[in-house]
């Protein structure tokens, strides 16, 4: 039994990398495109907003004279390349995609319509959002927050290379904890790098929950699903 309908995952640009330094583990990418075949199979609604870090990150780039506004619109273009290379492997796994992007390019994807996008997912289409939400200084998380209370998400699965969240920084930190549960005060008052301020922020304003977990253990996504124990809840207290 599905514990949810219709979910937004959230997957950054590092997860598509696998050890690489830069760009698109072409294994990495299958691997992803078939579990979200395998838990679209089970009549799940899939809406997916994707990073575009392992390409251009804008922040990174002010560090070299690109102003923020500049390097934030680069970023957002990156999106759009990842964006095109996870369509094209789930559609080589059978799953018909729809690919809708903030900055309008006609020739390679649909622009965002709220209203276009359910109607997709009603008809059995995962839809992968990209290019951000079209502005800058706002990161891909928030884009994810936004996106998933348009479309009537019932849940966030922010998906990182770790268990869930933890009270440090388990690379650095031996004595670092998994945190099972969380509220978004918690995140916000301790500055725990769940996802941003903002788009915390619009999650606990709408009640969305946000559950992170680890992408890399193949058939975490469907036990999520199905209702198992799994990384970090993140909700309201």
């Amino acid at each position: 039994m599905l514990r949810y309908k219709r979910v937004l995952l959230k997957l950054s640009g590092e997860a598509l990398m696998g050890d690489q330094e830069f760009g698109i583990d072409p294994g990495v990418l299958q691997d992803i495109a078939q579990e979200v075949k395998e838990i679209h199979a089970l009549g799940t609604e899939v809406a997916i907003v994707i990073g575009g870090g392992n390409i251009f990150r804008g922040i990174t780039a002010t560090k070299y004279g690109v102003d923020r506004v500049t390097a934030d619109y680069m970023g957002m273009l990156a999106t759009v390349m990842n964006g095109l290379a996870l369509q094209g492997a789930m559609e080589q796994e059978g799953v018909m995609t729809r690919l809708q992007t903030a900055i309008e390019m006609h020739q390679v994807a649909e622009p965002y319509i709220r209203r276009r996008a359910i109607r997709h997912l009603e008809k059995g289409r995962v839809v992968i959002f990209a290019g951000g939400n079209g502005n800058p200084f706002f990161t891909t998380d928030t884009t994810a927050s936004l996106r998933a209370v348009e479309i009537g998400a019932e849940v966030i699965l922010k998906a990182t290379k770790v268990d869930g969240v933890y009270s440090a920084d388990p690379m650095l930190d031996k004595n670092a904890v998994m945190l099972p549960r969380l509220t978004y005060l918690d995140v916000l008052q301790q500055g725990l790098k769940v996802m941003d301020s903002t788009a915390i922020s619009l999650c606990m304003d709408n009640k969305l929950p946000i559950i992170v977990f680890n992408l890399t253990v193949r058939g975490n996504i469907k036990r999520v699903l199905i209702g198992e124990e799994l990384g970090t809840v993140v909700q309201g207290g």
